[in-house]
């Protein structure tokens, strides 16, 4: 058996047209698969509304009980919800759900961290750490064996009746990892770009591959930043890990080989 692994990111979600294509494009997609999904944009707007400021650092949400009210509403109710109704249309046999749900993924909450770059210390609030033992893998295959394609979103659980807020693509990366000690499995991170790009705003600038050393000096450059950080920091360890492929691409592709590929050497 081989797996898929597919993570969309909030821009795409948030855009009604690109998700309806990437929902079309994932439902064709033969063989046993799963599906994680961001909110981010939806959420931030949703915080600006409620006049709450998002405060984004390295690319990550910090999670105070207000936005964690916020944020599990947008991600665990409308955008996981949407998306499942859309696979369903496209003959998608999609259960849409949280980390909570079956127990499937147990996060721990994480302490206050210093900083490398500034030394300063944050606390990101009520944010949510996946370890090596964090996901019911079982629980995933079960639900393939029964015809059944899971959606997560990227709320997790602290096992003692808490909700916590976890990075969406660390959630992806975490389910492939648990996913490839079981079989073989790939790693499909999709949003509204090509792959990584050397200049953000030109899609002609496509990075094929990178290598771990390639990536430290696109993060030293500032070309690798805010959310592309976790993005390929999640994806370089899913392949030190056992997941067999890593590629990040445009959700509208996802059916052709135009990606940024992560390469282990």
């Amino acid at each position: 058996m081989k797996i898929k692994v597919f993570k969309i990111g909030g821009n795409v979600v948030d855009d009604r047209g690109k998700l309806e294509k990437f929902a079309a494009d994932f439902a064709a997609v033969d063989g046993p698969k799963v599906l994680i999904h961001g909110g981010g944009a939806i959420a931030s707007q949703m915080q600006r509304q409620l006049g709450f400021a998002p405060v984004m650092i390295g690319g990550r949400r910090v999670t105070d009980e207000d936005t964690l009210r916020i944020v599990t509403m947008v991600y665990a109710g409308w955008c996981n919800k949407s998306i499942v109704a859309l696979l369903r249309k496209n003959g998608c046999n999609a259960i849409g759900l949280s980390g909570a749900d079956g127990g499937v993924i147990r996060a721990s909450k994480r302490p206050p961290v210093r900083l490398a770059a500034t030394g300063e210390t944050v606390d990101y609030g009520f944010v949510g750490d996946i370890g090596p033992d964090s996901i019911d893998s079982g629980f995933i295959i079960g639900l393939m064996e029964m015809g059944l394609t899971p959606v997560f979103c990227a709320i997790t659980y602290d096992g003692s009746g808490g909700l916590l807020n976890t990075n969406a693509d660390t959630v992806a990366s975490g389910i492939a990892v648990s996913l490839a000690s079981r079989a073989e499995t790939e790693l499909i991170y999709c949003f509204e770009k090509d792959g990584v790009l050397l200049d953000k705003d030109d899609d002609g600038s496509l990075i094929e591959k990178i290598t771990p050393e390639d990536f430290e000096k696109l993060k030293a450059d500032g070309t690798v930043a805010d959310g592309m950080l976790p993005k390929l920091e999640n994806a370089f360890g899913a392949i030190r890990s056992g997941v067999s492929k890593v590629v990040i691409k445009n959700s509208a592709n996802i059916g052709n080989s135009r990606q940024t590929t992560l390469c282990p050497e």
